[in-house]
């Protein structure tokens, strides 16, 4: 058998290329997966870009799902042959943050989150997992990895962010962007109870999908103030709850601004891109005393996270594959790729298969 593989690695700031390399290999406690299928995230994007400290030759991914290929000494979750999913945050589950729930902080803050940041990404034939109890999740029979592969960040992102929202049960909700996270979050919504779902976005096809997937009413931010917009909508009140899914000084802003009094902004957006900083508008926090909550996470990681999440969709709640707008082989990755940095053809997630 050979004994290298194909991934994609950052080449330098801005660049990325399909290399080979040494297929990883399994210590006590930990596993190495042969991939089936992959999504590339925007966050990758934000990676390349220069976002966070990454060096050269860093394989890229965080979204794959396989088969496993070997399992170090002590692994008693999963044998060689089974079908997987780990989630894009892999904790240790023993740390005081894992502990006490807040497995995205793994022993520091976004310290979870190992692949691509602290180790080689998964967007390659095969990539090693650490903690292979806690982290490695089989999938259900009948559920295919094209869905599968959602769980590992996008839905459990989405999702944690309507969660965090403290959604009431008929209550109302806004969601701002909806891309795969924001249409996640709109998933969640639905899920949740909400009453009334009020999305924001401009890009056709991702208002048709926002629709599709429970929105009750598509605001095109070009239309005017996008808050006073949700105003109107909940008589005046606000949303009960809101969701920041881009990362965005202005829909941040706008975000905290359409939360009613006592309501909840939780963020799952990836800041930087728009600046080192995201100001607070103190007037729209009632001079911090509106009673405004703001609460942020990254998308929580763990075997039964996983498990809760493919659950859903292999008992037929929800199915998110209709963002899957292209599907490509690993030899296409680079084109798959650029097409997501710039935004080309109404991407919104590209399948990747080996």
């Amino acid at each position: 058998m050979a004994d290298t593989m194909k991934a994609l690695a950052i080449l330098g700031q801005g660049k990325v290329g399909l290399i080979e390399r040494e297929i990883p290999t399994a210590g006590p406690g930990e596993a190495v997966v042969k991939t089936t299928a992959a999504l590339i995230c925007t966050s990758d994007v934000h990676t390349v870009a220069g976002l966070l400290p990454v060096p050269d030759g860093r394989l890229l991914g965080h979204e794959s799902v396989g088969v496993v290929h070997e399992i170090g000494a002590g692994v008693t979750s999963v044998q060689v042959g089974d079908r997987v999913a780990v989630n894009a945050v892999t904790p240790d589950g023993t740390c005081d943050n894992c502990q006490a729930g807040y497995t995205s902080q793994c022993r520091g803050a976004l310290g979870g989150y190992r692949f691509t940041v602290q180790k080689d990404g998964n967007m390659a034939e095969y990539f090693h997992v650490n903690d292979a109890d806690y982290n490695l999740a089989p999938i259900p029979q009948g559920l295919s990895d094209e869905a599968a592969v959602y769980a590992c960040d996008m839905l459990s992102t989405g999702i944690i962010g309507a969660e965090n929202a403290n959604i009431p049960v008929g209550g109302t909700v806004a969601i701002f962007a909806q891309g795969a996270v924001g249409l996640s979050a709109t998933i969640g919504a639905k899920l949740r109870g909400a009453g009334l779902v009020i999305t924001v976005e401009g890009i056709p096809n991702r208002q048709e999908m926002s629709r599709r997937f429970g929105a009750d009413v598509v605001i095109d931010p070009s239309s005017g103030n996008v808050a006073e917009q949700i105003l109107e909508l909940t008589g005046g009140a606000g949303a009960d709850s809101t969701v920041e899914a881009l990362g965005n000084q202005v829909t941040f802003e706008a975000a905290l601004y359409a939360t009613a009094p006592g309501g909840t902004l939780s963020n799952v957006g990836y800041h930087g891109e728009s600046g080192p900083t995201v100001t607070m508008p103190l007037d729209a926090w009632g001079l911090g005393m509106a009673g405004k909550k703001i609460v942020t996470d990254l998308c929580p990681g763990g075997r039964l996270r996983m498990e809760r999440l493919m659950r859903l969709m292999a008992n037929g709640k929800i199915d998110p594959t209709p963002m899957t707008t292209h599907r490509m082989g690993i030899d296409q990755v680079e084109e798959a790729f650029d097409m997501m940095t710039h935004k080309r053809d109404g991407i919104i997630k590209p399948l990747i298969t080996f």
